[in-house]
C-alpha cells in the first residue's frame, strides 16, 4: 500500500468507526420499519444531517475528496459527535490526503533529549519523571522514575512502554492494576501519533510488531479511538511501595517535537508522597549496598 492509499484507508477506517457509534435515535431520526443492515448511521443519513450531498460524503469517507472546507468538516464532526481530539485527528487525516502534506510529514524524529532536559530531570530528586516520545519510547528518566518503571526495562528490545504493556502482559498487568484503561489510552495516543506522522518508519515498525504479536493490541487498534496525552492518575502495584495511585502531569517539551515530559506529582503530606519517599530511601540504600565505600573519605571511623 503506497502513501496515498494508506492516507485514504486511514480516513475511511476512522469515519466508518465513528459513524457506527451513532444511532438514528441519537440524532433525532425516526426508526423506520425496514431492517437496518448497518450499525449506526448510514452514509446518506450523515450527508443529510451535515448538509452535503450523499455522493460527496461517500467520496469523503473513501478518502477521495480533498480540500473539504472547515465548515463541512465541522458539520460532519457534529453529526458524528466527535470530541475535540477526534475533530483534530480527522482534520489531520484529511490534510494528509494532499501530496504536499505527505511530503511535509517525512521528517526525522527528534529522539535526542537535550542536556538541559536531563539536568531538569535529575534536579527532581523527590518526584519520578520520565520523557517519552510519541511512540512511547523512553528517552530519558531520573532515578525515581527508573525505579518506578523498573519492570519496563526488563523486556528485551527497545525500551518502550507500549511494548511492555502488550508484549510482557502478565508483568504489565501486575504492575498496572488498571491495565485495560491504560492500554486503551496508550493505543488511542498512538493513533494520534500515526495521524500526525504517518510516514514515521519507527512508528510503522512498532505498530506492526504489536499487531503481529498481540491480539489485545489488534482489538484496540481496530476501534480507531484517539486521545491526546494529558494529566491524570495511574495506579501501580509496585514491589517496593505496594499499591499506590499517583497523579501525574504531562508537558510537551517543545512545539516541534513529540516529546512529552511526564512527572508524578503526589501532594506533600499524603500517603502517596510517603510512598515516593520510601522508594527514594530504598534507592539510596540500594546504592550504598552496591558501593559500600560510598560516602567514606578513606579514614577510620570515629569511636
Amino acid at each position: 500500500m503506497d502513501d496515498k492509499e494508506a492516507a485514504r484507508a486511514a480516513v475511511s477506517e476512522f469515519l466508518t468507526t465513528r459513524r457506527a457509534r451513532v444511532t438514528p435515535t441519537d440524532v433525532g431520526l425516526p426508526l423506520l420499519g425496514t431492517r437496518r443492515r448497518v450499525k449506526g448511521l448510514r452514509r446518506e443519513e450523515v450527508a443529510l444531517l451535515a448538509g452535503v450531498s450523499p455522493e460527496y460524503y461517500v467520496r469523503l469517507e473513501r478518502g477521495q475528496a480533498t480540500g473539504p472546507s472547515a465548515g463541512v468538516v465541522d458539520a460532519i464532526a457534529g453529526v458524528l459527535r466527535l470530541d475535540d481530539d477526534e475533530r483534530a485527528h480527522l482534520g489531520r487525516l484529511l490534510a494528509a490526503l494532499t501530496p504536499a502534506a505527505r511530503r511535509r510529514s517525512r521528517r526525522a524524529a527528534k529522539d535526542l533529549v537535550t542536556p538541559g532536559i536531563q539536568v531538569l530531570l535529575d534536579s527532581m530528586d523527590h518526584l519520578p519523571a520520565v520523557v517519552f516520545n510519541g511512540r512511547f519510547d523512553i528517552l530519558a528518566v531520573n532515578t525515581l522514575g527508573r525505579s518506578l518503571l523498573a519492570p519496563v526495562y526488563e523486556l528485551p528490545g527497545r525500551t518502550n512502554s507500549a511494548r511492555f504493556l502488550f508484549l510482557d502482559e502478565p508483568r504489565a498487568r501486575d504492575l498496572f492494576p488498571e491495565w485495560d484503561r491504560i492500554t486503551a489510552d496508550t493505543v488511542a495516543i498512538l493513533r494520534i501519533e500515526a495521524g500526525r506522522h504517518p510516514d514515521d518508519p519507527d512508528l510503522t515498525e512498532l505498530i506492526g510488531e504489536l499487531a503481529t504479536r498481540s491480539t489485545e493490541f489488534r482489538t484496540r487498534w481496530a476501534t480507531n479511538d484517539v486521545r491526546t496525552a494529558r494529566a491524570g492518575t495511574k495506579t501501580f502495584r509496585h514491589p517496593v511501595i505496594g499499591e499506590v495511585t499517583l497523579p501525574y502531569e504531562t508537558l510537551r517539551i517543545d512545539a516541534a517535537s513529540s516529546q512529552i515530559l511526564s512527572v508524578y506529582t503526589p501532594r506533600p503530606g499524603t500517603p502517596e508522597a510517603d510512598a515516593i519517599r520510601l522508594l527514594a530511601s530504598w534507592n539510596a540504600d540500594s546504592q550504598r549496598n552496591s558501593n559500600p565505600t560510598a560516602g567514606t573519605h578513606g579514614g577510620t571511623p570515629e569511636d
